[in-house]
């Protein structure tokens, strides 16, 4: 494995590899890497001729008062990892690699960077719409993968592909929980022990809902107050819990037949922020 710092390195690598017929599988990440994303390593093995891993705890999508300096950071560990994976090529770059003085250039994806979580964390999916865009143009891959807990990521990077011409197949790839439900988040190393048993709350709400809805019920206001109902005897605060559209994350007041829904949460356990999601069809 080849560990890469420089941008301009890092294109040229890339560049050759592609010049050879190599097909790239690309896995963008900031770092504290868990079972969730060597999930996503070992399928862009499966998918790819070269294996390209990025970590970069990205400032643009952090508001001034959230965890930017204390997020959880192990590159050592991490690098282990993405060896024991297969991984290729492993890109490191600095703030001043990605943002070079003066940067101006950003992307927005409009519509869907300003429902869920854009709402509470107002300009954080045009922080994340534009590293991913840059790492894109540094590695050039074929194939990119990302987790569907971050649903609405997902939704906002393949809008950005589809309306920029990105020559990239987009590869969305299921939730990995523990045993008990929680959804595996970097994030989890700030809870407690106690904090860590509450935060199954948000797992078992999302439960609550899909066998509320494969009972029959189809309405949007029953299925998301069955959701609160159970968060709220165990989270400190509930940011949201919506049924939308699973295209475009608009609100809808019910389920339809062949519309694919996400019932999207996000809460706070202690005073970390935690998001899931559950996708309902039918």
């Amino acid at each position: 494995m080849r560990t890469l710092f420089d941008a301009d390195a890092m294109q040229r690598a890339c560049a050759e590899l592609r010049g050879q017929g190599r097909r790239i599988a690309f896995v963008p990440t900031m770092g504290a890497l868990h079972e969730g994303h060597l999930s996503l390593l070992r399928e862009g093995r499966r998918r790819g001729d070269v294996l390209v891993l990025s970590i970069f705890v990205n400032p643009t999508q952090f508001a001034p008062s959230e965890d930017l300096a204390r997020y959880p950071r192990a590159e050592a560990r991490d690098l282990e990892q993405a060896r024991a994976c297969g991984v290729d090529l492993a890109f490191l770059p600095s703030a001043a690699a990605m943002y070079p003085p003066g940067a101006q250039t950003f992307v927005e994806v409009r519509e869907l960077g300003a429902v869920l979580c854009g709402k509470s964390r107002p300009g954080h999916f045009i922080g994340v719409a534009t590293v991913v865009a840059k790492l894109f143009q540094v590695v050039g891959p074929q194939a990119a993968l990302f987790g569907e807990k971050d649903f609405q990521q997902l939704a906002i990077i393949r809008r950005m592909v589809r309306d920029l011409h990105f020559p990239v197949e987009v590869v969305g790839m299921p939730i990995v929980r523990d045993p008990d439900g929680l959804a595996l988040s970097s994030r989890n190393a700030y809870l407690s022990c106690e904090e860590r048993q509450r935060a199954v709350a948000i797992s078992r709400g999302l439960a609550a809902a899909r066998a509320l809805c494969a009972s029959g019920e189809r309405e949007a206001g029953r299925i998301v107050a069955a959701t609160r109902a159970v968060l709220e005897r165990d989270v400190t605060k509930i940011d949201y819990v919506e049924l939308c559209d699973a295209e475009s994350l608009g609100a809808i007041p019910r389920l339809e037949p062949g519309r694919p829904a996400v019932l999207a949460v996000a809460a706070f356990v202690g005073s970390t922020r935690l998001i899931d999601n559950t996708v309902i069809l039918f």
